[in-house]
C-alpha cells in the first residue's frame, strides 16, 4: 500500500511538471495576439502603398467602381474599349489613371515679371483655324526632313497647308494657307488629343498611329488662338523668315523634364497650370492646353543642330540672355470640348483623353510639345512688331490697323482666379506673357498625409510582430 501511494504521488508530480506553467500560457497567448495584430497592420499599409494614387478626380466616377493599376506602361486591368492589350488606354501603352489632376487641386501660378516703363505691350492675334480640314500627318520637318513617319505620332496642322517631311523652304513659301491674314504661312503643329473610346480613326492601321500605340478618336480643338506678345523689359525685333522653333520636350519620359513647357489647365481656372498632369476640369469647363515658345533669338541662326540652341527663355526678370535678343512671343492656346473622364472604371463610362506620343513615352502630359516655322512676309512681319511696340491689340485679319490699347493686368489680378468657370476668353497679352510654366500641385487624396499614414502602419505592424515573436520564445523557456 505504501509502495502504491508513493508511485501515484510519483506520478501526480511527472503529470504536473509536464503542465506548462501559468505564466507562459499567459505570455504565449499575448504573443500569438501581438503577432496576429502585426501581421495585419502590415498587409493594410501595403495595401494603402499599393492604391495610393488612384483617387484623383474621383467626383467624376461613379459609386462602387473599382480600378486595378499596375505598373508604368502596364496601367488598369481590364477590357473593353477604353483599354489596350496590356490594359493601359486604347493603344496599350498608355494612358493611365494615375496621369489626371483635379484642377483645383492645383496651386494658383505665381505672377510673372513686373514690367518696366519701356515695355512692349502690344499684341498680334493670328487666326488660322482649328485644323477643321483635318490636315494630319507624322513627320516633323523641323527634326527628321526628309523622313516619312519621323514623329511616331500624329501632328495636327494649322496655318501652312504644305508641310510634310519633304517640304523645302520654297514649298512652305508656295503653299496656301488657313489663316485669315494671308500674309501669314507660318505652320504651327502639336501632337494630336484623342479619346480612348475605341474608335478606329483612318490612321488605325499606320505607322504614326494604331500600329505605334496612337489610337482613338481624334479631337478637333474648339478654339486655337495664336498670339505674340512682347517683352516686359523692352522693345522686341522681328523675326527672321524661316525661323524654327520647338517648345516641350517629346521625349521628356526619357530625357527628364528639364525641357519640358507645356501646361494644361481648364477654361475659368487657368491660374492654375498642371505639366505633368492631364486636368480634370469641372463640368461646363473645357480642357486648356498652353504652349508658351521661347522669345529670346541668338540674332543669326534660324535653326541648331539641336533645335534649341539658336532660342532662349527669358529669364525671371523678362532679360533675355547675353547675346540674344527680344523677338515676339508666340503663345499657342488650344480649347477642347471633352468631359472629364471617370477614373474609378478606367473611362470607361466617360473615356480617357491624351496626346500622341513616341511609343515609349506613355502618352505622359510632361512630353507635350508644339512646333513653329514662321513663313511671315516682311510685311506683315512689320506690322506685328509695331503692334507689340506701340502697345496695341491687332485682330486677325485687321494686320497693323488696330488701334485698341492692350490692356494691361496687375500681377495680383493675373493670379486671381476667374470668376465664372464657363467662360473661356484668350487671357490677356501680359497675362499670356507672364505666366510661369510650373505650378505646384496639391494631392487630392492628401498628398504626403497619405503616404504618411501607411508608411506609420507598416512600422508598427513589423514592431508589434516583432514583439510577439519575442515573448514567443520566451514562453518556450519558461516552458522547458
Amino acid at each position: 500500500m505504501a509502495r502504491t501511494s508513493r508511485s501515484r504521488s510519483r506520478s501526480r508530480s511527472r503529470s504536473r511538471s509536464r503542465r506548462p506553467p501559468s505564466g507562459a500560457r499567459r505570455t504565449t497567448l499575448a504573443a500569438a495576439v501581438l503577432l496576429l495584430g502585426g501581421a495585419a497592420l502590415v498587409v493594410a499599409g501595403v495595401h494603402s502603398s499599393a492604391t495610393e494614387g488612384r483617387g484623383a478626380g474621383r467626383a467624376t466616377a461613379g459609386p462602387g467602381a473599382t480600378v486595378r493599376q499596375g505598373t508604368v506602361g502596364q496601367g488598369r486591368s481590364g477590357t473593353g474599349p477604353a483599354h489596350g492589350v496590356n490594359g493601359a488606354g486604347q493603344g496599350g501603352n498608355g494612358p493611365v489613371v494615375s496621369d489626371y489632376a483635379d484642377i483645383t487641386s492645383a496651386e494658383p501660378a505665381l505672377p510673372g515679371p513686373p514690367e518696366r516703363s519701356g515695355a512692349s505691350r502690344g499684341s498680334f492675334t493670328s487666326d488660322c483655324g482649328v485644323n477643321a480640314g483635318g490636315l494630319f500627318n507624322s513627320d516633323n520637318v523641323i527634326v527628321a526632313p526628309g523622313v516619312a513617319n519621323g514623329a511616331h505620332h500624329v501632328h495636327d496642322y494649322v496655318g501652312n497647308q504644305g508641310d510634310n517631311a519633304f517640304a523645302s523652304d520654297d514649298d512652305l513659301a508656295k503653299a496656301s494657307t488657313s489663316c485669315v491674314d494671308r500674309g501669314d504661312k507660318s505652320s504651327y503643329y502639336w501632337p494630336v488629343l484623342r479619346l480612348q473610346n475605341g474608335k478606329r480613326e483612318r490612321d488605325a492601321g499606320s505607322p504614326g498611329g494604331g500600329t505605334e500605340g496612337n489610337a482613338g478618336q481624334i479631337v478637333t480643338p474648339k478654339q486655337v488662338t495664336l498670339t505674340f506678345v512682347g517683352n516686359p523689359r523692352g522693345k522686341v525685333t522681328a523675326m527672321p523668315r524661316l525661323l524654327r522653333i520647338i517648345t516641350g520636350d517629346a521625349k521628356a519620359v526619357v530625357n527628364g523634364p528639364g525641357n519640358a513647357n507645356a501646361s494644361w489647365s481648364c477654361t475659368g481656372y487657368e491660374d492654375r497650370q498642371l505639366t505633368d498632369k492631364y486636368p480634370l476640369c469641372p463640368a461646363g469647363s473645357d480642357v486648356v492646353r498652353t504652349f508658351r515658345f521661347q522669345s529670346c533669338w541668338d540674332g543669326r541662326n534660324t535653326d541648331s543642330a539641336d533645335h534649341r540652341a539658336h532660342m532662349a527663355f527669358a529669364g525671371p526678370d523678362g532679360a533675355c540672355p547675353v547675346g540674344f535678343r527680344a523677338i515676339p512671343q508666340l503663345v499657342q492656346r488650344l480649347v477642347y470640348d471633352v468631359r472629364a473622364p471617370s477614373l474609378r472604371d478606367g473611362g470607361r463610362t466617360v473615356p480617357l483623353f491624351a496626346i500622341d506620343s513616341f511609343p515609349d513615352q506613355l502618352h505622359k502630359p510632361v512630353t507635350d510639345h508644339s512646333d513653329f516655322i514662321d513663313v511671315f512676309d516682311a510685311s506683315l512681319m512689320r506690322e506685328m512688331v509695331d503692334c507689340i511696340n506701340s502697345g496695341r491689340a491687332c485682330a486677325p485679319g485687321h494686320g497693323g490697323s488696330g488701334t485698341a490699347a492692350a490692356p494691361t493686368v496687375t500681377p495680383s489680378a493675373a493670379s486671381s482666379a476667374p470668376s465664372s468657370p464657363d467662360a473661356s476668353p484668350a487671357p490677356s497679352p501680359t497675362v499670356l506673357a507672364g505666366a510661369p510654366v510650373q505650378s505646384q500641385l496639391r494631392s487630392a487624396q492628401g498628398g504626403s498625409a497619405g503616404t504618411g499614414a501607411h508608411v506609420w502602419s507598416s512600422v508598427l505592424g513589423t514592431l508589434l510582430a516583432l514583439s510577439g515573436l519575442i515573448m514567443f520564445l520566451r514562453a518556450r523557456r519558461l516552458r522547458y
